[in-house]
């Protein structure tokens, strides 16, 4: 298997397809001016990730994405990416050019019937990224079927553009949620954006590809 070129995350991976389950939780903002070439202004998504028990990988992630269309695809492109595990790290570059780093997270939930309560963090070098709360009963959802694809520039050993695709089904419901973004660190440019929505997709099943 290849690995990315920065010799911490020479570590072996899984094949893909990535078969995951888990948890998430995503909220929605809009970026009224651009911040870069790989940032422009629009709609983008922000999301706390639980792999759990199941998946080739068990480890967290905050991720943020945006819509794209690029050669007649509809996919989502990832600008940013934290997870705490090398072999993902590794993987999601070697495999799909997602441009994963490293950084810890915190993780506590309560449960009060149907009721669930979350909250997040994330950190990097004890500086701190993101944090995040929210409040869902998506347990009690419908099981519903999704598909998606990403869409990547080229990162590393890649010298053009890589695709995924994703299918999976999941207990999707909106919910609450409320982010900080710390001014100082990587999403500062996240803080000043309008919250439009959140949503929690729960005991998600994805095939990653």
């Amino acid at each position: 298997m290849t690995s990315p070129a920065d010799p911490s995350y020479d570590v072996d991976y899984p094949a893909a397809p990535w078969d995951m389950v888990g948890q998430l939780w995503l909220s929605l903002f809009r970026v009224r001016e651009a911040v870069d070439a790989l940032r422009p202004a629009g709609v983008y998504g922000v999301a706390f990730v639980s792999y759990e028990e199941g998946s080739p990988l068990t480890y967290s992630e905050l991720l943020v994405a945006r819509p794209v269309q690029e050669d007649g695809l509809k996919a989502v492109s990832i600008t940013d990416i934290w997870v705490d595990s090398p072999a993902s790290v590794a993987g999601g570059r070697g495999l799909w050019a997602i441009p994963k780093e490293l950084c810890d997270f915190r993780l506590e939930s309560s449960y009060r019937g149907p009721l669930s309560r979350t909250e997040w963090t994330a950190t990097a070098g004890r500086r701190p990224i993101a944090r995040a709360e929210f409040t869902d009963v998506s347990r009690l959802a419908v099981r519903i079927p999704f598909k998606g694809a990403t869409w990547q520039p080229p990162i590393d050993d890649h010298t053009s553009p890589v695709t995924a695709a994703l299918t999976g089904s999941a207990k999707a419901l909106p919910c609450r949620g409320r982010w900080e973004f710390a001014p100082d660190g990587p999403l500062g440019w996240l803080a000043d954006a309008r919250q439009l929505a959140s949503f929690r997709q729960a005991g998600f099943r994805m095939s990653f590809a």
